[in-house]
């Protein structure tokens, strides 16, 4: 991958990452506040509970929706992932066509052939603005070696979720040089998982790789992203650097021994890193 495409990749994971997409649906109901206050200075004791309901429902709307574009996110960067489940996307559409509905026919006044017109409306202006969830299975994974293909499956997107939280703590990380560091062995971690759902056959062997490996880093990207924002000592940025060299190349290895069909002293390995972890102190 040639600098520009990398550095085209990093805009749009930023982009992905922090968009602010479905926090509009945050604000749409305020107007619910003040006219849930008039219902009741008016006594309408059912204006009161349906706004108050509509309000709600749209706050679960809003929840669902933002939840789902982080699902849906994972699905499109991962080239493992299965289909978001459930499809909190269009679960939200439902919802807010729902909470829409019934403020205007409850709420409002209007009648129930409109109240569902307005319903209607909600659902297709959600469709039209975020789509729903994808559907599509990107790759087929078989059984191998006792595990079913569900099993192998939802323990690479396990892994993909914990490459993409180290991803996020990357990015609250102001070096440019360990960016870099934390961004290579993202997409080392990535081509594993996708050798992986390639050949399953693969997944007994890399398992401690996907348990232990993936997991220190993301504890020890996690834990300098919080700490360095605390301190600036050149000893804790020197360790965590130390760190990142070592993961880096022994995920590079595991790679290669995955391509080469070769665990020879994959175990010395991990405990070569969990040592290196306690001892540098960041984990």
């Amino acid at each position: 991958m040639n600098p520009f495409d990398k550095t085209r990749r990093a805009v749009e994971d930023a982009l992905q990452r922090y968009s602010p997409r479905g926090l509009l649906l945050y604000f749409l109901p305020i107007a619910l506040i003040p006219a849930t206050f008039i219902a009741l200075g008016e006594g309408h004791v059912l204006k009161v509970l349906v706004n108050a309901a509509g309000f709600a429902l749209y706050m679960l709307a809003a929840v669902c929706l933002r939840r789902g574009l982080q699902a849906e996110y994972v699905y499109h960067k991962s080239r493992i992932a299965g289909p978001p489940n459930p499809p909190l996307k269009t679960i939200a559409a439902a919802i807010a066509a729902l909470a829409t509905g019934m403020v205007a026919w409850l709420g409002v006044g209007h009648s129930l052939p409109a109240g569902m017109l307005f319903a209607s409306g909600a659902f297709l202006g959600m469709y039209l603005r975020y789509g729903f969830d994808p559907r599509a299975e990107k790759r087929k994974i078989t059984a191998a070696y006792g595990y079913s293909g569900d099993e192998i499956r939802q323990a690479l997107e396990d892994s993909s979720r914990v490459i993409r939280g180290i991803e996020q703590a990357n990015g609250r990380i102001r070096n440019a040089e360990l960016n870099r560091r934390i961004e290579r062995i993202c997409d080392i971690a990535d081509d594993i998982l996708a050798d992986i759902a390639a050949d399953p056959r693969n997944f007994r062997r890399a398992r401690k790789f996907l348990n232990v490996y993936l997991d220190g880093a993301r504890q020890v990207t996690e834990g300098y992203a919080e700490t360095h924002r605390q301190t600036t000592s050149e000893e804790l940025e020197q360790n965590f650097r130390n760190v990142l060299e070592t993961i880096e190349s022994t995920f590079q290895e595991q790679h290669q021994k995955l391509l080469e069909e070769d665990a020879f002293d994959l175990d010395v390995k991990i405990e070569v890193l969990n040592t290196q972890l306690k001892r540098e102190g960041i984990r």
